[in-house]
């Protein structure tokens, strides 16, 4: 049985722990409202997005298409972007978008594909360089450690496109967690490169919208699909750090009850292990005293 002493330095280093948990998960909070407002906001503009290159894609005169809409025409090689945070004690967090990209690497190897990674977030590069250190081609760390702006997903987007034109691959996917809640995060693979090209918007009465452009199509797809896997990067990255907040809120919300918890039990241990030495003494008094 510990003694007194023990129970009492246990207890005490708990409610240091319990005060670091509840600080950080009100530091997360703060920084969730935060982020979920910018990774809502951006939604519509990457949907929008999206919607209009399908819409250009519709009309486009040209046989083919530029290479970003239509694809080297292989998909030997693939190209995994990992996004992950650059800290822990986010729960699951990171975890799971690892093992979504570990699934989806032994699939691709499966089917005979060449598979190369870049890691955004350190906790990615970490778990991933155990199994796959020669597939990693790149990492990015800092990006979220601050407010997430467009200028680190122009760069990501730049450099993966630099890559694009010198044939490095052929389809770019990136892996990230989408926020829906403080409690749900979502694990989301997006194919970024070539575009994935989804349906044409709709009216009420079901029938396609009608737009005049200005240029021609192709002209306007030229300029847009670079800027598209950039907003595509930036809204990830958004969804990406809502969803490391909200996780690592609610993970330091269960480490502070069971902390409370923990302490609780120790302190009934430490109170009937204190009343049983006490009865212990007053026993030894009285069994003193009678032989007197």
């Amino acid at each position: 049985m510990p003694s007194l002493k023990d129970l009492k330095l246990r207890i005490n280093s708990v409610k240091s722990t319990q005060k670091i948990t509840s600080a950080m998960k009100m530091v997360a909070a703060a920084k969730l409202r935060r982020a979920q407002e910018q990774a809502e906001a951006a939604r519509p503009y990457s949907v929008r997005m999206d919607r209009m290159i399908a819409s250009l894609a519709g009309k486009s005169s040209g046989v083919g298409g530029p290479k970003l809409l239509a694809g080297t025409g292989a998909d030997d090689s693939h190209l995994l972007v990992v996004m992950t945070a650059d800290r822990g004690l986010c729960g699951g967090f990171n975890t799971s978008i690892v093992r979504a990209t570990r699934n989806r690497i032994r699939a691709l190897e499966l089917a005979g594909k060449k598979v190369r990674l870049i890691c955004v977030g350190r906790k990615g590069k970490d778990q991933l360089r155990r199994d796959y250190a020669s597939l990693i081609t790149d990492s990015i760390e800092g990006i979220t450690r601050k407010k997430v702006e467009f200028s680190s997903a122009d760069e990501i987007g730049g450099r993966l496109l630099q890559m694009y034109e010198n044939d490095e691959f052929d389809i770019c996917t990136i892996i990230y967690n989408r926020f829906q809640s403080a409690m749900t995060q979502i694990v989301t693979e997006q194919q970024i490169i070539p575009a994935s090209v989804p349906g044409v918007d709709e009216g009420a009465d079901g029938a396609a919208g009608l737009y005049e452009y200005e240029p021609d199509e192709e002209g306007i797809l030229a300029e847009l699909l670079p800027r598209n896997v950039a907003t595509q990067i930036f809204s990830a990255l958004l969804e990406n750090t809502a969803s490391e907040h909200g996780a690592r809120m609610s993970a330091m919300d269960s480490a502070t009850r069971n902390a409370g918890e923990m302490i609780d039990k120790l302190t009934l241990t430490y109170n009937r292990t204190r009343q049983a030495f006490i009865t212990k003494e007053l026993i030894e008094i009285i069994s003193g005293a009678e032989a007197l």
